[in-house]
């Protein structure tokens, strides 16, 4: 009897983790800078980004972020469809080639070991579609939205984030029916904890302190990039140690 091969899977978030900027901050700068989010909309989030820049206190870029999210969703229900295509467009063009290289690397040799590639992101899923499609993935989630009857962006209407990154990984699994054994998952934040705890091979890249406390406390594998050099944090003994990987 013939038996069906069970594929192995990798799920990346893409903000932070491929892409070594947030797509979702991109695009919400891109429509304010282009006018569609209102006249002040544009001044007010880049005093944020410049008050995190400048490390005004800890928790800046919390405060940036939540500017940042605010001023999109008040501004939504006057955004054209057509400009929020052409931010995803002007994103997308000149953000798909920053990558970190280990995350870069590793897709490309997992895609070469026969597994299949998710993408789990809080970011525009016509954004993640595009990134997906640009480095050969096989399905991504992101987040969607309504549309109005005279072609303005409406409420969210699914988000990973805000729904759970945990059953958007479950629903990909179920839909491509691959085996969690020898499964990876691959994230820099606290929202993408539920995904490394569902596969064998976590791995915190880049984490923030939040993942990085988690990591430590499971024992997962840690990766931090800088620059050119790619370190590796294993946990030994009930330590971890730092070794460079290239």
């Amino acid at each position: 009897m013939k038996t069906t091969e069970v594929k192995k899977f990798a799920v990346f978030d893409i903000d932070g983790t491929v892409i070594r900027w947030q797509l979702y901050h991109a695009i919400v700068h891109e429509l304010a800078k282009m006018g569609a989010m209102g006249p002040k909309a544009d001044l007010l989030i880049r005093q944020a980004r410049m008050n995190w820049k400048q490390r005004l206190h800890h928790d800046s870029f919390h405060d940036y972020e939540m500017v940042l999210v605010e001023e999109y969703r008040k501004a939504r229900h006057q955004i054209k469809i057509s400009d929020f295509e052409t931010a995803v467009d002007t994103v997308f063009d000149a953000y798909k080639d920053q990558v970190y290289n280990y995350t870069r690397d590793l897709i490309k040799r997992l895609k070469g070991e026969g597994y299949m590639l998710f993408a789990v992101s809080g970011s525009q899923q016509e954004i993640v579609e595009k990134f997906g499609a640009y480095y050969g993935f096989d399905d991504v989630i992101g987040s969607s939205y309504t549309r109005t009857p005279d072609g303005k962006l409406g409420e969210t209407a699914y988000s990973p984030v805000l729904d759970g990154k945990g059953p958007a990984l479950k629903k990909l699994i179920d839909k491509h029916g691959v085996s969690l054994a020898e499964s990876y998952a691959i994230g820099d934040s606290l929202s993408d904890a539920v995904m490394l705890e569902m596969v064998e091979r976590p791995i915190a890249f880049n984490p923030d302190d939040n993942l990085y406390n988690k990591a430590r406390s499971e024992g997962w594998d840690i990766v931090v990039e800088r620059k050119n050099v790619v370190y590796q944090l294993r946990k030994s003994d009930g330590s971890y140690l730092l070794a460079a990987t290239n």
